[in-house]
């Protein structure tokens, strides 16, 4: 799988495939399983949802933020970054831990400086 991404813009991935590493902390991945079209689909409507977000804040419009973080929070379910995991071994999710708290601290100390 991966360890360290060839392009500095590449997220890093954990040895799994699970997680994507911001800033030390783990964040869910899109499903493997998603048909191109469809994600591609999901991914334009959570572009969509999150450019509402930002006008719906300019705008200090609460009816349209409501349903603007309501249409990101369904991209994202869609995509299987938020709601049930899209494995099936039962582990369990450690979406948005710090990746040092999680059974992934000990690879992801011995990145040492490689994770920026």
């Amino acid at each position: 799988m991966a360890a360290r991404p060839d392009s500095a813009s590449a997220p890093l991935e954990t040895p799994d495939g699970r997680y994507i590493v911001v800033r030390g902390r783990l964040w869910r991945r899109t499903r493997p399983d998603l048909e191109p079209a469809r994600r591609a689909a999901l991914v334009s409507a959570l572009m969509d949802a999150r450019r509402a977000v930002k006008a719906a804040k300019a705008a200090d419009d609460a009816a349209a933020l409501r349903e603007a973080r309501s249409a990101v929070d369904a991209a994202k379910h869609g995509l299987g970054e938020r709601g049930p995991v899209w494995w099936a071994d039962g582990t369990p999710d450690f979406n948005r831990h710090m990746a040092r708290n999680t059974p992934y601290a000990a690879w992801f100390a011995a990145l040492g400086d490689a994770t920026g």
